[in-house]
């Protein structure tokens, strides 16, 4: 446990950030996983449309820290490419 005030108030703090963190990677993997079965389903209007609303979701994770920026980028590509795939 933590004996001076500063390393308590680290503690609170950190565990304030892991939840926020976690709402928005649990929103961003929701996202993915709705365009992922949009592509399923071969409804291209609607994963196209989740696509948008994904890319949008996993910027703002980068933006925020919990993702890499590397790592976002290739989210987005890997999801565009499947899109595309059953759009053509």
């Amino acid at each position: 446990m933590a004996n001076n005030p500063q390393a308590v108030k680290r503690i609170r703090v950190n565990q304030d950030k892991r939840e926020r963190n976690q709402i928005v990677r649990s929103d961003m993997r929701s996202a993915v996983k709705s365009v992922e079965t949009a592509v399923k389903q071969n409804d291209v209007s609607s994963a196209q449309d989740l696509l948008k609303t994904a890319e949008s979701k996993i910027d703002k994770a980068v933006q925020r820290g919990i993702l890499h920026k590397n790592n976002g980028d290739r989210k987005k590509s890997s999801l565009a490419a499947k899109v595309n795939k059953i759009a053509n």
